[in-house]
This record gives structure tokens, C-alpha cells and sequence, in this order.
């Protein structure tokens, strides 16, 4: 029986992902490395920290990773104030309001930053909806580890049988299912080459796995 849904949040309940892209590559440019398309789409889903430490060590970088998540950190938050048109993904808002009016527990596992997530849920009124939010930034590994995923329904004191995962990202979609949770793929539009072969159902409208819909998954 569905207890608990785990929530992404780039990327499935809002659409920052251009402001990271924006962000990221203008910390590239500032600390003078070339990163290819193909390289940063393999980072989506991973924590910023997760994604500095590989820089460093594919650049040979003689800076601590810390001061480049520094950089991009700031440069995303001048972005994020300065977006007047930030909004959440079409039929999210709805469909959080169906699950918890259904007595679901929701939980927020992203792999940004708190500061981040707070802010997103602070902008969007969301906070009344989730009973905990769990950073992985804040956890000792990223996905595609199944760490938060698994900390995110003991948060629900749930099973991890008794949770579905909503994500769109590989790494994400992978630490799901390395967890044994039920995990649905959102195709965003922003989410490129992002590989949805190991979900259990992918969808692009958030209308097909309303609580009426999707009770009868587990």
C-alpha cells in the first residue's frame, strides 16, 4: 500500500535548471575550464559539492572544491532573485495538493542545496505540504547513491516498498531503484539525454498518477 511519496525538486516540481546551467558555466568561464555539454548533463541529479570534487580532479584543479561550489552557489542565488519568471512545473502544485489531501506522507529529496530547497518551497508555499526536506549536500554520498532515498522514508516512517520516487534525472532515477523504491521518471523538458530505461513508469503529464491513479501501483 502507497504511504509516502519522495519528491526530486530540479526538474520535477520546478524548472531551475536553466539557472543552474546559467550559473555553473559562468563559474566554468570564471575559473578557466572548458566543460563539454556531454559532460555536464552526466552531472544532473548529483550534488554541486559531488560535481566540484570531480572537477577538480578531472582539471587537475589546485582549488578547494568547497570555493567553486562557493562560486556557483552565488551565482545561482543573484539568478534566483533576479527571475521574475521562475514557476513551478505544470500540474505539480496540483498534484502535491491531491497526495497530501489523500493522506500521503511527502517528503522533498534533492540533491540541492537547503538554502536552495528553502527557498524554492519558501517562494512557492509549499512547506505546509512536506512532513520533512533532505539535502544531498547534506549526506555523505550523491546520487546515484541510494542514501538519500533511503534516509528520505525512514524520515516518513515508511517502508521503502511503501514509497514511490518521482525523478528525471539518471542518477536520480538510479539511486530510486538502487533503493527498491517504486520510481517514476517525469520527462522534463530541460533534463537532456537523461536515461529513463530503469523506471517503473515515465510520464510528462502529472494528471496520469493522481492519488486515484496510482494507489494501486504497490
Amino acid at each position: 500500500m502507497l504511504k509516502a511519496v519522495l519528491f526530486d525538486m530540479d526538474g520535477v516540481i520546478v524548472d531551475t535548471e536553466p539557472l543552474h546551467h546559467k550559473a555553473y558555466f559562468k563559474m566554468f568561464e570564471e575559473v578557466g575550464i572548458d566543460v563539454s555539454l556531454k559532460m555536464y548533463d552526466e552531472f544532473t541529479g548529483q550534488s554541486t559539492m559531488s560535481i566540484c570534487k570531480q572537477l577538480c580532479e578531472f582539471f587537475n584543479l589546485k582549488i578547494n572544491p568547497q570555493k567553486l561550489v562557493d562560486i556557483k552557489r552565488n551565482n545561482f542565488t543573484k539568478l534566483f532573485y533576479e527571475d521574475n519568471q521562475l514557476k513551478l512545473i505544470d500540474g505539480v502544485e496540483d498534484l502535491i495538493k491531491n497526495y497530501f489531501q489523500n493522506g500521503l506522507k511527502l517528503v522533498l529529496a534533492s540533491s540541492a542545496s537547503m538554502f536552495t530547497i528553502n527557498n524554492i518551497t519558501k517562494r512557492f508555499d509549499l512547506d505546509k505540504y512536506f512532513i520533512d526536506k533532505l539535502s544531498g549536500a547534506d549526506l555523505k554520498a550523491s546520487k546515484p547513491h541510494p542514501e538519500i532515498f533511503n534516509k528520505a522514508a525512514r524520515s516518513a516512517c515508511v517502508l521503502n516498498n511503501e514509497c514511490i520516487v518521482i525523478e528525471d534525472s539518471s542518477n536520480g532515477i538510479l539511486a530510486a531503484k538502487r533503493a527498491g523504491i517504486f520510481c517514476i521518471a517525469y520527462q522534463s523538458k530541460n533534463s537532456r539525454n537523461q536515461d529513463y530505461s530503469l523506471a517503473d513508469m515515465v510520464i510528462s503529464d502529472y494528471n496520469r498518477i493522481k492519488y486515484e491513479n496510482i494507489n494501486q501501483l504497490l
